[in-house]
């Protein structure tokens, strides 16, 4: 959930490209990112055109109740992604907790040790990742860093994008998109059956289409904000000349 380093980048583009407006797309965790970022600020939603979230879960707190779950294999996906966590964080050891690096107070060497022995993400959480950032409690840390609290404040057209068989996010997890598309004007949700956790291949099993539903999805949904924000800006300069005529 941590933004500084997406708002960092998005802040360049618009330093660089004055002109140009955004069309901001996150994945998985990257929905979570994308979407705490618009709601943490108005000024972050400056420039933006719309919002594409794909197979996110909204709430940390909440989905760590189901990861530890074995139905539709959850509790195998979480020891596999724990082990892939695991692997990128050890290779990077001694750039992000070396002697050169200032760590947290909180976070020991016996902390980083116990990455070792981690059976699922909750564990990296726990004992590395929350004190890293500064949070004195798991619970603290997943309740900050979920964007659950900043969707509300998201005012640019927000497209949410789940699979109802997705096998990370539990089903209980999306009354929180359908809650918000039923208030929100500007919020849609799209939940097909089957798509999984960003698959939504099209063709056969053996030989799927090179592109996927998801990416024509996120295409058509860019280009369509694009032409209406295109006939508003041309509505608008036309009313403009009528009434100045007058």
């Amino acid at each position: 959930g941590c933004t500084w380093e997406f708002g960092a980048m998005v802040n360049y583009i618009k330093k660089t490209y004055p002109q140009t407006q955004l069309v901001v797309v996150g994945f998985s965790l990257g929905g979570n990112i994308v979407c705490k970022y618009l709601g943490e600020s108005q000024a972050n939603q400056e420039r933006v055109l719309c919002c594409v979230s794909v197979c996110q879960g909204y709430s940390a707190l909440r989905a760590q109740e189901t990861f530890m779950q074995w139905d539709q294999c959850r509790r195998f996906y979480n020891f596999l992604m724990a082990d892939n966590m695991k692997k990128i964080i050890l290779s990077h050891r001694q750039v992000l907790f070396g002697d050169n690096m200032k760590k947290p107070q909180s976070l020991t060497d016996a902390d980083l040790s116990k990455l070792y022995t981690a059976t699922s993400l909750m564990q990296i959480d726990d004992n590395v990742m929350r004190k890293f950032h500064g949070y004195s409690s798991l619970k603290e840390y997943y309740e900050e860093e979920s964007c659950l609290h900043y969707l509300h404040r998201i005012y640019v057209p927000l497209l949410l994008v789940n699979a109802a068989d997705d096998p990370l996010v539990h089903e209980s997890l999306l009354s929180i998109p359908r809650a918000l598309s039923e208030k929100r004007e500007n919020v849609m949700l799209v939940l097909p059956l089957h798509g999984g956790h960003l698959g939504f291949f099209e063709g056969s099993v053996l030989f799927p289409e090179p592109l996927t539903w998801m990416d024509k999805l996120v295409v058509q949904y860019a280009n369509a904000i694009c032409q209406w924000e295109k006939t508003k800006s041309h509505c608008s300069d036309t009313e403009q000349a009528v009434s100045g005529q007058e």
